[in-house]
C-alpha cells in the first residue's frame, strides 16, 4: 500500500519528474509586446511622404528639370494660392463645389442606406431590386454624364444625381453586407419579446453592422470628390472645375495645380472625418496597424 505525501508536502509537477521529462526541442513562448508611440511621432511619420515629395518637386523646378510650362515651382502655386484666396475666386469655388458634393453625398447616402436594409433585412426585397441594383452598379457612372445632360440639362440638378449615383452604390453594398452578418438568432429572440421590425432595425441590425456602414461612408465620401471632378465637367460657370477650365485656356499651370491640391485635400479630408468618426463610434477597435 503507498503512502500518500504528509501535509504541506510540495509535489512537484509530473512533468519536471525524473519519469516524466520535459521535451526536447521546446522553448518559452514570448508574446509579441507593442511599443508605445506617442501622437507627435505617428504624424511626424505619416507626414514624412508628403515632406519628401515637396522636396522633390521644388528640387525639380529649381534644377530645370521641371519648367513652369510643364508644372508651376512649389513657390508658384503658394502665390497662386494667395492670388486666389485674395479675390475671393478660391473661397466661392470652394463653397460651390463642397455644396454640390455635400447635396449629392447625403441623397446617396440615404438612398444607399434605405436600399441595404431593404435588400439585406427582407428577402422579398432582395429577391425584387439586389440584381437590378447589381447591374446597375457595374455600370461606370462617368458614362452617365452625357445621358445625364440629355435628361436633366446642364444646370445644378445633373450634376448633384451624378454624385448621388456615383455615392449610392458603395453605401448599398456596404450595408446590405452588414445587415445579412446581423444574428439570425438575435433577430428571433427580439421578435420573441415582441419588437417590431422597424425596432430591430433600429436596435439590432443597423449597430450590428456598423463597422460595414462605416467602410461604405468612407468609400462614399472619397468617391464623392471624384464624382465631382466628373461633374463639374458638365459646363460648370462656378467652382473648382470652373476654375481649371480657365486655367487651361490661360496656361496657368500654378493655378492648375492649385485645383488638384484642392481635390486631393478634400479627399484626405473626407478620409480623416470618418476615421475620427470611426473612433468615436467605435472606441473598442484597435487602430488599423497597432498589431505590427
Amino acid at each position: 500500500m503507498s503512502e500518500s505525501p504528509a501535509a504541506g508536502t510540495k509535489v512537484p509537477p509530473a512533468a519536471e519528474t525524473s519519469e516524466n521529462p520535459p521535451p526536447s526541442g521546446l522553448v518559452t513562448p514570448r508574446p509579441h509586446l507593442r511599443s508605445p508611440r506617442s501622437r507627435p511621432y505617428a504624424l511626424t511619420v505619416r507626414a514624412l511622404g508628403p515632406v519628401v515629395l515637396l522636396a522633390l518637386w521644388w528640387a525639380a523646378s529649381a534644377t530645370g528639370l521641371l519648367t513652369a510650362d510643364v508644372l508651376a515651382s512649389p513657390a508658384e502655386v503658394f502665390r497662386a494660392v494667395g492670388e486666389l484666396w485674395g479675390n475671393g475666386q478660391l473661397p466661392d469655388a470652394l463653397t460651390t463645389s463642397l455644396t454640390r458634393s455635400g447635396l449629392g453625398l447625403v441623397i446617396g447616402l440615404a438612398a444607399g442606406l434605405a436600399l441595404g436594409i431593404v435588400t439585406g433585412f427582407t428577402r422579398l426585397g432582395d429577391e425584387l431590386l439586389d440584381s437590378s441594383l447589381q447591374t446597375l452598379r457595374t455600370i461606370p457612372f462617368l458614362s452617365l454624364v452625357p445621358l445625364f445632360m440629355v435628361w436633366f440639362g446642364i444646370n445644378e440638378t445633373a450634376k448633384i444625381l451624378l454624385i448621388a449615383v456615383a455615392t449610392t452604390f458603395p453605401m448599398y453594398v456596404s450595408t446590405s453586407s452588414g445587415v445579412r452578418t446581423t444574428d439570425p438568432k438575435l433577430i428571433e429572440a427580439m421578435r420573441a419579446f415582441g419588437m417590431s421590425r422597424l425596432g430591430i432595425v433600429r436596435q439590432v441590425v443597423l449597430p450590428g453592422a456598423l463597422p460595414s456602414l462605416l467602410a461604405g461612408l468612407r468609400l462614399s465620401m472619397t468617391l464623392s470628390v471624384i464624382a465631382l471632378i466628373a461633374a463639374e465637367e458638365i459646363n460648370a460657370t462656378a467652382g473648382i472645375g470652373y476654375l481649371m477650365s480657365q486655367a487651361q485656356c490661360y496656361a496657368r499651370t500654378d493655378i492648375l495645380a492649385v485645383c488638384i491640391l484642392v481635390y486631393g485635400l478634400l479627399g484626405l479630408t473626407a478620409d480623416v472625418l470618418v476615421r475620427l468618426l470611426e473612433r468615436v463610434l467605435m472606441p473598442w477597435r484597435t487602430p488599423q496597424g497597432a498589431r505590427r
